[in-house]
C-alpha cells in the first residue's frame, strides 16, 4: 500500500524565556510574539505573552529571572518565513512611567534538539540632545508602536539604537514531516533519532550562540 506524501509539515517550540542581564535596570517585565511568513500558521499555543514582573534579588549574578515557558505548534507548506520570537523588555522610570528597555529577535532554531540562545537588546535613540532631554523628563521614550518591526528590518535603517541588555531563551524543537517533503534540517550525521510511529525529529543538540 502506497504511503501519501503530506500536504504541510509541523513545527513545535516549547521552552522559556529563562531570564535577562541589563545591569541599570531593575524590576523588568517581558512581553513576546512570533513573526512568521504567509505560508505558516500556528495549530496550537500561544502566538504572544507577557511575563511577570521580576527583580534581581541577591543572587551574585544580579540577573533577572522570569523562566516564563514558551509553547507554540506551527504549520507550514515551505520554510521560507521560518518563524522568529520577538523579546520587548519593560519597566519603570525615575516618574513611574512604563518604558521600554530593550528589543530584541531571533529565528527559531532550525535543528530539532534542545538550544540555548542569548538575544542582544537595543533601544531606539533620539536624534537631537534636546529629544532625548523632552523624552526623559516627559516619560515619552522613543519606541516602535508595533515590536514586530523587529524581525522584519523594513524601514529599521533609518533607526538610531543602542545596545543595551541581553535576554536568554531556551528551546526543545522537534518537527515533523519535512523530511517527507524534501527538506533536512538535521546533521549529516547517523545520530538522528526518530519515531517511526509519530514522524517527530527529536534529536537533541549542544548549541552554543
Amino acid at each position: 500500500m502506497a504511503t501519501s506524501i503530506p500536504s504541510v509539515f509541523l513545527l513545535t517550540v516549547n521552552g522559556q524565556i529563562e531570564g535577562a542581564n541589563f545591569p541599570e535596570y531593575d524590576n523588568l517585565y517581558c512581553k513576546y510574539c512570533f513573526v512568521y511568513g504567509h505560508d505558516w500558521a500556528p495549530t496550537s499555543g500561544l502566538e504572544e505573552g507577557i511575563t511577570q514582573i521580576t527583580c534581581k534579588g541577591s543572587q551574585p549574578s544580579h540577573r533577572l529571572i522570569w523562566n516564563f515557558p514558551l509553547e507554540i505548534t506551527f504549520k507550514s507548506t515551505n520554510p521560507s518565513g521560518w518563524p522568529q520570537l520577538v523579546v520587548s523588555v519593560y519597566g519603570s522610570d525615575v516618574f513611574g512611567n512604563d518604558v521600554v528597555r530593550g528589543y530584541g529577535a531571533t529565528h527559531i532554531p532550525f535543528t530539532p534538539g534542545q538550544h540555548t540562545r542569548t538575544i542582544p537588546m537595543f533601544v531606539p535613540e533620539p536624534t537631537w540632545r534636546l529629544q532625548k532631554f523632552t523624552s526623559w523628563l516627559l516619560g515619552r521614550r522613543p519606541e516602535y508602536t508595533d515590536p514586530k518591526v523587529v524581525a522584519q528590518g523594513e524601514g529599521r535603517e533609518v533607526t538610531r539604537v543602542r545596545s543595551q541588555g541581553f535576554v536568554t531563551v531556551s528551546f526543545h524543537i522537534m518537527t515533523k514531516d519535512m523530511k517527507k517533503l524534501g527538506y533536512d534540517t538535521g546533521p549529516s550525521s547517523a545520530a538522528h533519532t526518530q519515531s517511526a510511529a509519530s514522524g517527530w525529529s527529536t534529536e537533541e543538540q549542544s548549541y552554543r550562540t
